[in-house]
């Protein structure tokens, strides 16, 4: 039996410099990639939400311009004409971009938060803001069909005129931001997927009675509570688009608070995402 020196017992633990020049291959760590940067990630998110939801979200969306399509009908036994023609068509128009910008996305985000699927997104190497607004941007992509549809057939409905339908343009993509901000916030900061459904539901809701009904019917305070929804701004930019001369200065001022309220909102979901993708 042979003994093992004392020397090789010493020369087998090496110490950490030493080892580390003998074999640098395997003390030094390798680099990590460096961090997606928002807009390319954005861009990411945005097509994968696209292709993803495509086929699903088709059939919500027939039925978020069906309803829409049906609130005008009904109405039109109420409503001749005028201003109150023209909130009913801007508040039906706009509802579709509520029923899927803030009712599906607060279903969707709290899905994703109650089945683990933010679990996924945490260990990607991507900024929060672009999970947040690429989902959104896709949700909000959906609704372009809709409301375009709406628009018109509410033009018709009502006799109303067509030449500044380009107007939905801004509206659009301003109103589902603010709209899918919101839902997204609502969806993260639910603690259960029951509640996160249940807020979706309550704030299509808003947007349905508080959008559509036109403004001079409601009473006064409910009437105060419009000025808090973030679409009814939408409203009232596409609704003064139906004057014979519109007033442009108040249309921007509208689509600004938009812009505003969206900024806002997708600012505190992206806060709510990196809240719920860390607990």
């Amino acid at each position: 039996m042979s003994a093992i020196p004392v020397e090789s017992g010493v020369a087998a633990d090496p110490a950490p410099a030493r080892g580390a020049a003998q074999h640098p291959e395997v003390c030094l760590a390798a680099p990590l990639a460096p961090r997606a940067r928002l807009l390319p990630a954005l861009a990411a998110v945005y097509r994968a939400q696209l292709s993803r939801a495509r086929v699903a979200r088709i059939p919500l969306l027939f039925v978020a311009t069906f309803q829409s399509v049906g609130i005008m009908i009904l109405m039109r036994g109420v409503v001749d004409g005028g201003s109150e023609a023209r909130a009913v068509v801007a508040g039906s128009s706009v509802l579709v971009v509520a029923f899927v910008a803030l009712n599906l996305l607060a279903q969707y985000f709290g899905q994703l938060r109650a089945g683990g699927g933010l679990d996924h997104y945490a260990t990607l190497p991507v900024p929060a803001a672009s999970v947040v607004l690429g989902t959104a941007a896709a949700y909000a992509s959906f609704t372009v069909p809709g409301t375009a549809v709406t628009a018109v057939f509410g033009c018709l409905l009502f006799g109303l005129p067509m030449g500044h339908l380009w107007v939905l343009a801004a509206v659009i993509p301003l109103a589902g931001a603010a709209l899918s901000g919101l839902g997204a916030a609502l969806g993260l900061l639910a603690p259960r997927q029951e509640l996160a459904t249940l807020f979706g539901q309550l704030g299509m809701s808003a947007a349905l009675l508080l959008g559509v009904l036109p403004a001079g019917r409601l009473p006064g305070p409910i009437a105060y509570a419009r000025d808090l929804l973030p679409s009814t701004y939408g409203v009232e930019a596409f609704a003064r688009s139906f004057d014979t001369h519109p007033d442009w200065a108040l249309v921007g001022l509208d689509l600004g608070v938009c812009a505003a309220v969206g900024v806002v909102s997708l600012a505190v979901a992206a806060w709510a995402y990196r809240r719920a993708a860390v607990r």
